[in-house]
């Protein structure tokens, strides 16, 4: 069984996750600093999330189709999205793998890095506040 039960349960979680790191007063300025684009094709449950710099005073998510180009467009499944926030998976075997498939500018990929350690120091405990497993699977 996945490990969103739903696309609104996933919505809920990820879009949560997303919008503590925006208001993260030194992570959120960094990301409006990136001006990028970031879109998230996720599926099993299927959804489009997005991350663009809003009006450029705070990181805006979006959740389904925008009329736009994404900088970095990152392809997935919700287990598999899951299991990176929690460290489960690493990147680079992930990419290795065929799990996650990356398109964009290598550069601008490797700028998002910086924002990947606040995102899993949080996830773990915003996972389990939202019933969700959080035990590796062997």
């Amino acid at each position: 069984m996945a490990v969103f039960e739903s696309k609104e349960k996933m919505e809920t979680v990820l879009g949560q996750l997303f919008e503590k790191l925006f208001e993260d007063p030194i992570m959120g300025p960094k990301f409006l600093k990136m001006n990028m684009v970031i879109m998230f094709d996720i599926s099993d449950p299927n959804s489009k999330l997005w991350l663009t710099p809003g009006d450029g005073t705070k990181g805006e998510v979006v959740w389904g189709d925008l009329d736009m180009k994404p900088t970095v467009q990152m392809t997935m499944s919700g287990d598999t999205c899951h299991k990176f926030w929690l460290k489960h998976i690493s990147m680079p075997i992930a990419l290795a793998k065929g799990l996650i498939k990356a398109k964009g500018p290598m550069p601008k990929v490797l700028k998002l890095l910086p924002l990947l350690k606040p995102a899993y120091q949080m996830y773990p405990e915003h996972a389990k506040s939202h019933g969700l497993s959080i035990e590796k699977e062997e």
